[in-house]
């Protein structure tokens, strides 16, 4: 499988047969932090730097290579079918930029079954950036990931986000247990595009070779 997808999770989808809905939860190095402004939810919008320190949980969804171009497209606020040459640049290279804006950075982050995982992220670095507070139905989105990737309880859950850039000493360890402990009582959420995975946690996606 190829592919990573959002966390409070991040979100990597692999590629392979169209239609399926294979998923892995996988840890890669590197950690999520929060900056910029969310459209649809306001507060901070989850990035991946592959230099922060400790390792990002996410989730692995087998796509095939047309299927993650659509998804980087939606992501990327820009017509179906992004660059397929761009994809498979990152895949060669490990790091492909398709232009300058968020999630417009394709990222080759580790090699699942022998498939490539990908996911698209900020060109920057999460340290050359200003962190924002994410807002609380975002990162309770997150946390419903984090449950359903990788079944965290509540505790390992608020440990793992609060020490996240854009968390840490803008939410108050009480308020996290409190929209956790919310998020994770709430129904599970679905498949890859069910939620903007830029609004969300991170994509990964893959891809056969």
């Amino acid at each position: 499988m190829a592919g990573v997808h959002r966390a409070g999770c991040a979100r990597t989808p692999a590629a392979g047969t169209a239609g399926q809905r294979q998923t892995v939860p996988v840890l890669i190095a590197g950690g999520v932090y929060f900056a910029g402004e969310s459209r649809a939810w306001t507060g901070g919008m989850a990035f991946y730097d592959p230099l922060l320190p400790g390792r990002a949980a996410a989730r692995g969804y087998l796509v095939t290579v047309e299927q993650f171009a659509d998804i980087a497209a939606q992501e990327m606020y820009r017509p179906p079918g992004a660059d397929l040459a761009g994809i498979l640049a990152a895949v060669e290279t490990g790091r492909a930029t398709l232009g300058p804006g968020r999630y417009e950075t394709l990222l080759r982050v580790g090699v699942h079954e022998d498939l490539p995982m990908l996911t698209f992220t900020a060109p920057h670095r999460a340290v050359e950036v200003q962190w924002t507070r994410p807002a609380p139905v975002y990162l309770g989105m997150l946390a419903r990931g984090l449950r359903e990737a990788h079944g965290w309880d509540a505790a390992r859950t608020v440990g793992y986000l609060a020490g996240r850039p854009g968390v840490a000493g803008r939410w108050t360890r009480p308020a996290l247990r409190r929209l956790v402990g919310t998020a994770h009582s709430g129904p599970r959420t679905g498949t890859p595009g069910s939620e903007s995975s830029s609004d969300s946690s991170f994509d990964m996606p893959g891809r056969r070779t």
